[in-house]
């Protein structure tokens, strides 16, 4: 009876910690040329603070489900809850492309969605200003997005979506619109600033390493109807500081492979 009552405890405890559980998840796209399954059967749970990335195929689900999460969809089936039972967690989502209003400044960007929500206080106004330093982007405040190169409109986009202090941020292919090395260098950047708030974050991406270096934990989608094909706990040793430094990790090489092998076998299965 003790063991019994620890183990209900535990799981208690487990239910208690889980920042966001999805469990059974489908749904079907309809058209007037048929119905299409985009997501079969998923189930996976984000804790607090971790960061987690979805790779696949092309055309597995992998946008689907961000668009799920964030409200924009209703799955046919399933259900999703979160540690807050009397409402849903804040949810920011960071899409493929930057999205600023060309005719605003980056700073009337940035703010745009605390005046729609009627949330410009001191305090939040603030907190901007200080992002604004601390991502390099206060000299150019007053610019346009004209005016900025393309690592310097993601991070405007991102200090726009922390702006309302999401309690759980959406990535879908935030970095895929740069070049090579500004891709690398935007991502480094964007991931510490995450780790450093301990958001609890879900990356969307093609790139396994930037899943590898960026992620605590990467799940692979089969090809359509998406489900999960596999999970991978990614454990670099050394404590890389930054996802620069995880990619130069002994292991980064041995997951790539793993994951590599995952996605393959979907992609040959089409």
């Amino acid at each position: 009876m003790s063991e019994l009552n620890t183990t209900t405890k535990l799981q208690q405890s487990a239910r208690e910690a889980t920042e966001l559980s999805l469990e059974h998840i489908s749904y079907t796209y309809h058209t007037l040329h048929g119905e299409t399954c985009a997501l079969q059967d998923i189930s996976f749970s984000l804790m607090p603070g971790e960061f987690a990335a979805v790779v696949g195929p092309s055309g597995c689900g992998k946008s689907t489900l961000l668009n799920i999460l964030s409200g924009l969809l209703k799955p046919d089936s399933g259900t999703i809850s979160c540690y807050q039972e009397s409402q849903m967690p804040s949810i920011g989502y960071m899409l493929q492309k930057d999205h600023l209003l060309e005719w605003r400044t980056i700073y009337k960007n940035i703010t745009l969605g605390l005046e729609i929500q009627k949330k410009s206080t001191p305090e939040a106004l603030i907190a901007i200003n200080n992002m604004l330093v601390n991502y390099g982007l206060w000299d150019f405040r007053n610019s346009y997005p004209r005016q900025l190169s393309g690592g310097m409109r993601q991070r405007a986009a991102l200090i726009r979506t922390l702006a309302l202090s999401p309690d759980i941020l959406l990535l879908d292919e935030p970095f895929s619109a740069l070049d090579y090395q500004t891709r690398l260098n935007v991502s480094n950047d964007i991931g510490n600033i995450i780790k450093e708030q301990k958001i609890t974050t879900l990356l969307v991406t093609h790139d396994l390493s930037e899943a590898i270096s960026m992620a605590d934990t990467v799940y692979v989608l089969s090809r359509r109807p998406g489900t999960i094909r596999a999970r991978f706990d990614i454990q670099l040793s050394g404590n890389p500081s930054s996802p620069k430094e995880a990619r130069n990790a002994p292991e980064f090489k041995d997951y790539f492979a793993k994951i590599w092998k995952e996605v393959d076998y979907g992609k040959t299965q089409e």
